[in-house]
């Protein structure tokens, strides 16, 4: 059993800066890439940004100059800065991993609960 933990997110100015955490715990052998997502009421879930095993990133264009992932493979954890939040980064904010759980299984695809932030005035 895997799980990912979320922390961090809430109500903040636009401007202002937020840090969301993520852990993963249980049964993990190797993790492919850890990343959050973002699903806005009434919109479809979308990627915000994504870090592999081997640090490469990517994100959306969005939050590129806004944003910056970074991950820490020996906890299995994740991180998203982000800086100069605006209005339209409001959402609720969901951690992914992409992992195996032993050397035998195949890669799954695992979620938060998810964490909602706003942006607002």
């Amino acid at each position: 059993q895997v799980q990912l933990v979320e922390s961090g997110g809430g109500l903040v100015q636009p401007g202002g800066s937020l840090r969301l955490s993520c852990a993963a715990s249980g049964s993990i052998f190797h993790v492919y890439t850890m990343g959050w997502y973002r699903q806005a009421p009434g919109k479809q879930r979308e990627l915000v940004a994504v870090v592999g095993s081997g640090g490469d990133t990517n994100l959306a264009e969005s939050v590129k100059g806004r944003f910056t992932i970074s991950r820490d493979n020996a906890q299995s954890t994740v991180d998203l800065e982000m800086n100069n939040l605006k209005p339209e980064d409001t959402a609720v904010y969901f951690c992914n991993a992409v992992l195996k759980s032993s050397l035998l299984s195949t890669a799954n695809n695992y979620w938060g609960q998810g964490t909602q932030v706003t942006v607002s005035s």
